[in-house]
């Protein structure tokens, strides 16, 4: 067995940076992310509130969509069954020039049917999409 002496040398330190600890962050933050991702993808069963905000004024008369508590569409009165939905807002958005919708759902309309109204308002081409609330009563 040979033993090595220095001679005079001076020990020099390693001019690399470690990362393995910055690895075992990134690793351990991956891995939490990866699991709570899929709990804030998920949805809750909520009442949804009253506002308490003003109306806003507008100029020209809003397109408003409205969804019954039984499902059904309708805009200015008139009933659309849901297969025609979207063709009819892109038609009326053709005509209008402004692709601007109000939707007026029924509290307790099924949010299925108002989720495929909003959909099919963005595939017939509505780019700005509000949603129509009543003043909370005090």
């Amino acid at each position: 067995m040979a033993v090595q002496l220095s001679r005079g040398r001076s020990r020099r330190g390693n001019g690399e940076i470690n990362v393995t600890p910055f690895v075992d962050v990134v690793l351990v933050l991956l891995i939490i992310f990866m699991v709570t991702a899929p709990l804030m993808l998920q949805g809750m069963d909520v009442n949804l509130p009253e506002t308490t905000t003003q109306p806003i004024q507008m100029t020209n008369e809003p397109l408003v969509l409205t969804v019954t508590k039984q499902g059904e569409y309708s805009i200015a009165k008139v009933v659309i069954p849901s297969a025609d939905l979207e063709a009819k807002l892109g038609a009326i958005f053709e005509e209008r020039g402004e692709k601007e919708l109000f939707l007026r759902a029924d509290e307790e309309a099924p949010y299925g049917v108002v989720v495929q109204a909003m959909a099919a308002a963005r595939r017939a081409g509505a780019t700005r999409l509000g949603i129509v609330t009543e003043e909370a009563r005090r």
